[in-house]
């Protein structure tokens, strides 16, 4: 498969660009930058190593090339000043994203193209990409709380010194200042992490606190995220590219799930080919649904702020002709949390 990498030019997007090329599954990686040059020798680098990984076209193009690709990732975007919340963005990256989309369109994006959305605010980002792009709403898919997600494992790990590969934890909610622990669920080695040696409250809060303020973190020391969003953004377009079905907290629209509707934020999510194919529901705390119904509630608030200002271009709220459906099983009903994790009488 061919993926154009949108801002390809980029600390975020040159790293996804090699996580995809270490990941072996794209055919044709197109790097696309409004500094061609930069996007040329993004390329000329990718291009020079490719002997030693992977067999692989890899070029720099123009937005011609979103025509003939059947993954787009758009990772574009104003940065984030150090202290920034991301829903401070808006204003200025909702422009420069629907100036975009706006020439990807032009240049003609194919109905069974994915569109992968990175630049921030996501959610907000990937909301108004389902409502103005065309395409359905199950192929568009925003990184989400991916990126917190591996970044909150990794810091439970080295508190704890376990292997990172072992803790098993999600964010989910709004890729930003309310985003959920969801702590019910998370396991060392299948074990929960609540009685795990050496767990309690204190490390548990220091994690998430430290995940949180990953971003800022990053950027006040070296600029911004890069190594750990490039093998995130690769883990999801892969997932697409092989159809290997993992479920994964990206953001797509919500209508029902958790008790929220009508916006795009992170839920356990089944991706494959086709992008979206499944969104679990499962039986958090009382704390955790109300969080989560919080964080969709701060959205909404966001989206209306931003329709009213670049005016509301439709009628017809996203997805409405094809809205994607919650599958927590065969029959729709919530998994209860004892089917799918250890009993805590032990």
């Amino acid at each position: 498969m061919k993926v154009s990498i949108i801002g390809g030019g980029g600390l975020v997007g040159s790293m996804a660009a090699y996580a995809l090329q270490f990941g072996r599954a794209a055919s044709h990686i197109c790097i696309i930058d409004a500094n061609k040059d930069v996007a040329q020798g993004v390329a000329l680098d990718l291009l020079q190593g490719s002997c030693l990984v992977a067999d692989q076209r890899i070029t720099a193009g123009t937005m011609e090339d979103v025509s003939t690709s059947n993954i787009i990732v758009i990772t574009a975007g104003l940065r984030r000043k150090p202290d920034e919340s991301r829903l401070d963005l808006i204003n200025r990256n909702v422009d420069l994203f629907l100036n975009l989309l706006q020439q990807a369109k032009a240049a003609g994006i194919k109905e069974n193209t994915h569109l992968v959305v990175v630049s921030n605010p996501v959610d907000i980002l990937t909301y108004l990409a389902g409502k103005l792009s065309g395409l359905d709403p199950k192929r568009i898919i925003g990184l989400g709380t991916v990126l917190d997600t591996a970044r909150f494992r990794s810091h439970i790990a080295k508190r704890l010194q376990v292997a990172p590969t072992q803790v098993q934890a999600l964010l989910l909610g709004e890729h930003g200042d309310s985003m959920v622990p969801i702590w019910s669920s998370a396991t060392v080695a299948g074990l929960p992490l609540e009685q795990f040696p050496g767990c309690n409250p204190q490390l548990m809060k220091d994690a998430f606190e430290e995940t949180k303020t990953a971003g800022a973190t990053m950027i006040k020391l070296k600029g911004g995220s890069g190594f750990a969003v490039g093998v995130s953004i690769a883990e999801v377009v892969q997932s697409i590219i092989l159809d290997s079905r993992k479920i994964l907290p990206v953001s797509s629209l919500q209508n029902g799930l958790y008790g929220v509707h009508d916006v795009c934020l992170s839920v356990p999510t089944e991706v494959g080919c086709g992008g979206v194919r499944k969104l679990f529901e499962l039986a958090l705390t009382p704390k955790e649904r109300i969080g989560i119904q919080q964080s969709g509630k701060l959205l909404r608030d966001i989206i209306d702020q931003v329709e009213a200002r670049i005016g509301n271009s439709s009628s017809v709220a996203i997805g409405a002709s094809s809205p994607i459906n919650p599958q927590s099983n065969p029959q729709g009903k919530i998994l209860p949390r004892s089917a799918w994790q250890p009993s805590r009488k032990y």
